[in-house]
Formats: structure tokens, sequence, C-alpha cells
């Protein structure tokens, strides 16, 4: 058997025990991981080296200003503004909370790369109007759980930033901007969504359910008008990276060269989410809560969440540079090549294995560790590589939050909507299947994707 297999073996079981188990923290389990497999390797005088790899990678600063941005966004509560106008929308038609449920936990998702806070945010408003028209319990949970989690897949998501790394490390010399890569990003992006939708379609058939009541709804005039500013959040986040993969050639190569359009293309994740946090920090209702010292003290409450998630990436770049130095990669890439596999059976077991991995390791730590595996394997039978690392944050990242044991939004989601467990867990295989279905099918090129 390959050592490969050994390695990924402790991984697995460490996370398992410690995790699910022990009921620890995730990042505690990667480092005892890491600790096991220093042992194991017998690598230790490479820990340094390791150390350092792992802070001089440029992307975990980004993920750090993008988790940032989405704590000031969460306390303005500025998303909520945006939250209503899409409930003033789509509220009228049949099933349109659930409409609502998706646009805006995908919408808020991106901007906050957390699955399970982003349904008890939105989920508090969408879980009880989708109930109140109709949607059984069981699959309002499943509705917003489903939803949320498509922010792991849809910039500006921290977790993109990790995708993007695995997607370098492998091919440093393709000129491929991070503009271009996120367009590819919401070029995928609109499939799911459009998959979700069909399905609230078909499940708000199936139940009858009705539009939402005239009282329940907000006005669209008076929300436009006391929302307005919230709006031009997504602007600002997006057009840069959009205005960077339109003009990359034509503009910013002519008037900085090559080397100053790749280098503004790559600040780009580190200038935004600090631009798009001061603009939501000027457009705040009670600008008397986020005062610096207030702020200051925000954060502090806030590093809570900041540090696991940080901690996890730092953890995960030092086993991916471990997993380097032992050559895992060329070896697990080896042997799954010596199955023999056409593109279809490549691309059904990589789905497969990534969603039987993020049952039990987060799906950032899966696109760290094991991304330009992925990314290797899936080029070598056909698949474009910018697709293959474009459409890692959704099988990763999103299998492992709708997926139990690990399916920590669709507990999220039955919490809110007081659902039987049985019940939501049989619905929710509806969505997981369509979801699996879906990542086969984009994955084999059968539909177009914007930027390819």
């Amino acid at each position: 058997m390959p050592s490969t297999f050994l390695y990924l073996g402790i991984l697995l079981l460490v996370v398992i025990l410690w995790f699910m188990i022990f009921k620890r923290p995730v990042y505690e389990a990667m480092l005892i991981s890491f600790v096991i497999l220093l042992t194991v390797t017998n690598t230790w005088g490479d820990l340094l080296g390791y150390v350092d790899k792992s802070l001089s990678t440029s992307l975990l600063y980004s993920m750090t200003a993008f988790v940032a941005m989405s704590i000031i966004l969460t306390k303005t509560k500025v998303i909520d503004g945006c939250i209503n106008v899409i409930m003033a929308l789509l509220g009228r038609v049949t099933g349109g909370a659930g409409y609502v449920s998706v646009i805006a936990s995908a919408f808020m998702g991106a901007l906050s790369g957390s699955g399970p806070g982003n349904v008890m945010a939105t989920g508090v408003i969408t879980i009880p109007a989708m109930k109140k028209s109709g949607f059984p319990p069981e699959l309002a949970a499943n509705v917003e759980s489903n939803s949320s989690y498509m922010g792991n897949m849809i910039p500006p998501s921290s977790n993109i930033v990790a995708a993007l790394g695995a997607f370098t490390a492998l091919y440093p010399a393709v000129e491929m901007t991070t503009g271009q890569f996120w367009i590819v990003l919401w070029g995928i992006s609109i499939w799911f969504i459009l998959q979700r939708v069909l399905m609230i379609y078909g499940f708000c058939k199936y139940y009858k359910v009705k539009p939402m009541s005239k009282e329940e709804l907000p006005d669209l005039k008076e929300t436009l008008k006391l929302n307005w500013q919230g709006l031009l959040l997504p602007v600002i986040i997006l057009l840069p990276f959009l205005l960077d993969y339109l003009f990359k050639s034509t503009l910013f190569t002519a008037r900085l060269g090559e080397n100053g359009a790749k280098n503004f293309s790559s600040s780009l994740l580190i200038f935004i989410p600090g631009i798009a946090a001061m603009y939501a920090l000027l457009i705040a209702k009670d600008k008397k809560n986020f005062t610096p010292s207030k702020l200051a003290d925000m954060f502090a409450k806030g590093i809570k969440s900041i540090a696991p998630a940080i901690g996890v990436c730092v953890i995960g770049y030092m086993i991916g540079a471990l997993f380097a130095t032992v050559d895992v990669a060329t070896e697990m890439e080896m042997f799954i090549e010596s199955m023999h596999m056409g593109k279809l059976g490549m691309v059904v077991f990589i789905c497969v294995f990534t969603c039987f991995l993020g049952m039990v390791i987060p799906g950032s730590s899966l696109v760290v560790i094991f991304g330009p595996v992925f990314i290797s394997v899936l080029a070598s039978v056909g698949v474009d590589p910018i697709l293959a690392a474009a459409m890692l944050p959704c099988i990763c990242g999103v299998m492992c939050g709708i997926t139990p044991p690990l399916g920590l939004g669709m507990y999220a989601g039955m919490s809110l909507a007081e659902s039987d467990f049985g019940k939501t867990f049989r619905n929710n295989l509806w969505w997981v299947a369509a979801q699996f279905v879906m990542e086969v099918v984009v994955l084999m090129g059968f539909l177009p994707i914007l930027g390819l």
C-alpha cells in the first residue's frame, strides 16, 4: 500500500478522534496530525522550513483580510438591508421565501465565508418566512443550509484564495489574473444557484407552497430608500476584479508593464477587503458604535472566530509543505492513474473521494493540503486545470458543509427550523445527490462556463 494512504489515514484518524469524538477544535486536531506526521516521516529537521513556507504565503494574509471584512460587514448589518431588498423583490412569487434564501444566503456566504454563521445570520429571517408560506421545517432547514454553503465557492469568499494558491503552485508560468479566476468561479456558481432554484421550484410544487403574505413583505420603495447604499457594496468588491479580467492586456499591462499588472492583480486580494470594510463603516446607521476603540474591542471579541479559521489554514499549509517534501502528491497521482480510469471515471472518483474526506476534514484544509493533487489528476484526464482549480471550493468546501457528520450547516438549519433530524437528514440526501451530479456535470465540461 502506498505510504500516502498511511499519512492520509493518520490525518483522518486524528481528526475523527479529536474533533468528532472528543469535540475539540479542528485546529488542534490538525496540529496533532502535523506533529505525528513529522515523527512518522522523520522530517523534524525541516520543521522551521515548513513554518516559514506557511507564514510567507501571501494568500494566507488575503484570507485574514476577508475574514476581518466579514466581521465588520456582519456587525454593521449592511447585509441585512440587502436581504430586505431581495425579500421585497422575490417574496411575492410562489415559494419566494425559498428563492430569497438562495440569493441572500449565497451573497452573504460569499462575503462571510462561514457556512454555519451564515445560516444563523440569514436563517433567522428566511426560515420562519419559509415555514409560514408552507415549507415543511426540514425543507426550510435544508434550503437555508445548502444556500448558505454556496458562499464557500462564490468570490470573494476566503476559501477561493486557497484554490488560487493551489493552481499557481502547479502552473506558475500561466498568465492568469485574479480577476480571470474570479470570473470562472462566478460562471460556475451561476449553474449551482440555478440548480438550487429549480429544486426549490420542484419542492414548492410538491408541497403546494404559497407566496409570502403581503403583510410580511417589506415595502420595496421604502426598503430601497433606506438601503440603496448597501447595494453598492457588491460593486465595490467585485468591479475591480472584473476590470482586472477585462482590461489586463489592453490597459494595465500597457501602463504598468507585465510585472506591474501581475502585482496589481495580486494586490486586489489584500486591498479590496479593507476598502469594502471602510465603506461599510461609512454607511453604517449607528456610527457611534464603530469608533476606533469600539472597533478594537470588536476585533478583540471576534478573535475567537478569526483565529481558528486562520490557524487551520496555517497548519494546513504546513502539512501541505510536509507532503511536498515526502512527495505525497506524486505518489497519490501515480496510484490514482494506475487505476486507468477515463475522464468520467476520474471525475466521479475525485468527487466521491472529496465527499468522503469532507465528512471529517474541513473544506479549506482539503483545498490547502490536497488541492494540487486533485488539479493535477483531473488535468491528466483532460479536465481544464483552471476549471479543476475553480471547482475545488465546490467539491471540498460546499460538500463538507452539507454532508453529515461534519455537515454543520444542516445542524444549524435544524436548530432554527426546529425540524426532526430523521426527516431533515432524508430530505438533505436529495440536496447532496443534486450537488454531486452538478459537480460531475461541470467538471466533465458539459456546461459552458463564463471565463473559460
